[in-house]
């Protein structure tokens, strides 16, 4: 999302993107597929990481975290974060939808309210081969 892909003026028709739009675009699938499933790995370690250590079950973990976004301003500017992501990633995927492949507008108009989950999806389902 770091480019908006939105239509332009009607008076304006480029001839093709700029060499810094065609970077992102192009590279999108892989950031989305990355990103993606550094959030995973990191959800399941935060879940099974280190079970063995003495580090506690997942019930001593989510005392820990509740108790840790209670004491710590940083951690609770990050929850403020999150969720001011999980507004936001609806309204800009959805202004962008134009630009995912037209068979999967579909899943990724649904997908696009999970957070993470629905920039995956249309970061991978972006319609590379429309030159603007």
């Amino acid at each position: 999302m770091a480019i908006r892909l939105n239509e332009a003026e009607s008076d304006y028709t480029p001839s093709k993107r700029s060499q810094l739009g065609s970077v992102m675009t192009s590279g999108a699938p892989i950031v989305g597929l990355a990103g993606g499933a550094i959030c995973l790995i990191s959800a399941l370690w935060a879940l099974f990481g280190r079970m063995d250590g003495d580090f506690g079950s997942i019930s001593d973990r989510w005392e820990f975290l509740i108790g840790y976004l209670g004491s710590e301003r940083l951690a609770y500017a990050f929850i403020w974060d999150i969720c001011l992501y999980a507004v936001f990633q609806p309204w800009l995927i959805g202004d962008n939808l134009q630009n995912v492949e037209s068979s999967k507008i579909g899943i990724v108009n649904y997908l696009r309210f999970v957070p993470v989950v629905g920039l995956v999806a249309y970061l991978v389902c972006l319609n590379l081969d429309e030159e603007l």
